[in-house]
């Protein structure tokens, strides 16, 4: 099975292509960024599938990254993986940014929880714990930093996701530390192809996850007075 992956939901625009009878992911680029991943993604695609020396009609499904994440971002990397997966006749997978985190530690140990958290800003961030087995614990949400602590702290946990560090450093003293802490800015693409790969549900279109409404706010400057 040859399986693109796509994602664009936090600080950094990824593609790679995983042939499951390789058992490797036979090409992939990630470039960090804040923003820009609307103007980037497909030329990124583009390369990752030339240098794959593959096109859309050879792959077998795509997968993407659904969220927690950017808005901007999740809606640039699912609507991209829709046209893709519409355009070539195959199905389109979405995963949550979060599982994408957590997957390499649970194939490595699935016996310790696995803390993923994820910057929501404003002394928040949007968390999912596993447990043993990869069995969610603790199920997606936004939450205020000191209450993920809160629910975080049993079983000497690893810990990452973008917000991995803020979380450690808050870590109580008179508690088992963490056995691991990965501070990172994108979950890695080659398990967001993993991921796609081994998921069974080929039929429900990927939607975004987002756990809760746009920080945005009107101008004043810019609003039209009412008559």
């Amino acid at each position: 099975m040859r399986v693109l992956a796509i994602d664009t939901a936090l600080e950094a625009c990824s593609a790679g292509v995983l042939d499951t009878e390789r058992a490797d992911m036979r090409v992939h680029e990630t470039v960090p960024m804040q923003r820009g991943h609307a103007e980037a993604l497909m030329p990124l695609v583009a390369r990752v599938l030339d240098r794959a020396q593959l096109d859309f009609a050879a792959l077998d499904r795509v997968a993407v990254t659904t969220g927690p994440g950017s808005f901007t971002g999740l809606r640039v990397g699912i609507a991209a993986a829709r046209g893709i997966a519409l355009a070539a006749g195959m199905p389109a997978i979405g995963l949550s940014t979060l599982a994408a985190f957590a997957a390499p530690f649970i194939a490595a140990d699935d016996t310790l929880p696995v803390v993923v958290v994820i910057d929501a800003r404003h002394d928040h961030v949007y968390l999912q714990i596993f447990g043993p087995g990869g069995r969610t614990v603790v199920a997606p949400r936004v939450a205020p930093l000191r209450e993920a602590l809160r629910v975080a702290t049993a079983g000497a946990p690893r810990i990452t996701g973008t917000a991995a560090n803020k979380l450690a450093a808050l870590w109580p003293s008179g508690e088992r530390a963490p056995s691991a802490v990965e501070q990172r800015a994108a979950p890695d693409i080659d398990w967001v192809a993993r991921l796609g790969a081994a998921a069974t549900d080929t039929h429900t279109s990927p939607k975004p996850l987002y756990l809760r409404a746009p920080d945005v706010h009107p101008q004043d400057a810019v609003q039209l007075a009412r008559r």
